[in-house]
């Protein structure tokens, strides 16, 4: 099951931009593991904010929850971190499903 994902970080007066970008690396490391894996199919950072958008490949909703808990920028920096999360599907199976309903 794909889902659209957009993180908005954000940091706490206590911490600096370094602190950040420690952290920022270590979750890329991630991030472009998984990419490479094969569960994370694209990511992208908007230019000039915080906020990263990813498309991901993986089995449940369940899994999706185990996985975020899991990544290193929410394990040390949740409490500043806001998730969006989509459900989406291919557009091609989509034209497939409307192409088929035209048939009937």
């Amino acid at each position: 099951m794909l889902y659209h994902l957009e993180f908005t970080v954000g940091y706490g007066a206590d911490m600096s931009q370094q602190d950040l970008f420690d952290i920022w690396q270590e979750e890329a490391g991630v991030a472009i593991g998984a990419k490479q894996a094969g569960v994370v199919v694209d990511l992208w950072k908007v230019v000039g904010e915080r906020r990263v958008f990813v498309v991901i490949d993986i089995d449940s909703p369940n899994t999706l929850d185990q996985i975020l808990f899991d990544l290193p920028i929410m394990k040390r920096m949740g409490q500043h971190v806001t998730i969006k999360t989509t459900p989406i599907r291919r557009y091609e199976d989509f034209a497939e499903d409307v192409s088929a309903r035209l048939k009937k």
